[in-house]
């Protein structure tokens, strides 16, 4: 394989950029052409492709965000969108693609592969709800971004002994939420896998109220089945207990790589080109107990990650 392309789909995540990094001077140490592609499968379909060399790499190691911008693409997922595509790969000369991102891109990925463009996937988001893997890039710089915030706002929870309702993502999965929680010591962690009556999480407020403590953090997932709005109005309607509602929203996506998101990226990106060095697409590069494997894309999408039982038992066994 003499060209590949690399591309950024879904949602940003900290780590994309040392991914792109790494599978550019990985192929270009390989004597390969690397084609940087813009805003995902809308870059591809559009034609905005470029060569990179690497020094077009050099400084990005560390930043967030993606030196390929990223975007979702509706037209992609029609017949004549994935044709557009096929048809840009051969005008390009691009013959395998690097994709990094979430479930959603690798289904692309499979299309293309299906159609005779190699492709390999980077798992990519600060959900780490890719069923395949143990691990995504951008889930460690996330909770080191939510932590040092609820951090911040524990001080003036503290100060006015109130009860601080805290939205982290994770709209279906809760896996944020929950490392998140046990990091920060919240009281009690909600997430969508797990029904939860907000009675029970009062109910545990109160039982700590009587043995001293006077201020409280409550995490829940954006996917839980109320809002950190509404629990925060029960709470402080049951119990007397000013409470307050903070939602850390999209700032959690942003910021500097952690070590450990910067190291798997560099891994991923140059397990993801040796594949395709030697012709082999239709793949996933995933982290599974501790070692950088790959999998077929048809198996990575059906496989489910349920989450960490026990941490979530133990997570409430401590909280109190």
């Amino acid at each position: 394989m003499k060209t590949i392309g690399v591309l950024t789909s879904g949602g940003d995540a900290p780590g994309m950029n040392a991914a792109v990094r790494a599978v550019v001077r990985t192929a270009c140490s390989m004597g390969m052409n690397v084609m940087g592609i813009e805003r995902g499968y809308n870059g591809l379909i559009e034609g905005v492709v470029y060569p990179l060399e690497v020094r077009d790499v050099s400084g990005i190691i560390h930043r967030g965000g993606t030196r390929l911008f990223t975007a979702r693409c509706p037209e992609f997922k029609t017949e004549e969108g994935i044709q557009k595509a096929v048809d840009n790969c051969k005008k390009f000369g691009i013959e395998g693609i690097v994709v990094i991102g979430g479930d959603g891109s690798f289904r692309g990925a499979r299309d293309l592969s299906l159609r005779g463009i190699p492709c390999v996937g980077i798992p990519a988001t600060i959900d780490n709800d890719i069923t395949s893997t143990d691990y995504t890039i951008g889930f460690d710089t996330a909770m080191n971004t939510a932590v040092d915030m609820i951090d911040k706002l524990r001080d003036t929870t503290q100060s006015h002994d109130r009860c601080s309702v805290v939205e982290v993502m994770g709209r279906h999965a809760g896996h944020l939420a929950l490392q998140t929680g046990i990091a920060v010591g919240a009281l009690s962690v909600l997430v969508p896998e797990i029904p939860c009556d907000i009675d029970n999480v009062i109910k545990k407020i109160e039982i700590t109220r009587k043995t001293g403590k006077e201020h409280f953090i409550i995490i829940v997932a954006e996917g839980f089945e109320k809002s950190a709005h509404d629990i925060a109005k029960e709470i402080e309607a049951k119990t007397g207990i000013e409470s307050r509602a903070t939602i850390l929203g999209h700032v959690q996506r942003g910021g500097n790589p952690s070590v450990r998101d910067r190291v798997m990226a560099s891994l991923m990106g140059n397990a993801a080109v040796e594949l395709l060095r030697r012709g082999v697409g239709n793949r996933v590069i995933c982290y599974d107990k501790g070692l950088i494997i790959n999998r077929d894309i048809f198996e990575a999408l059906q496989m489910t990650k349920p989450l960490d039982s026990d941490a979530y038992r133990i997570a409430d066994t401590i909280s109190f």
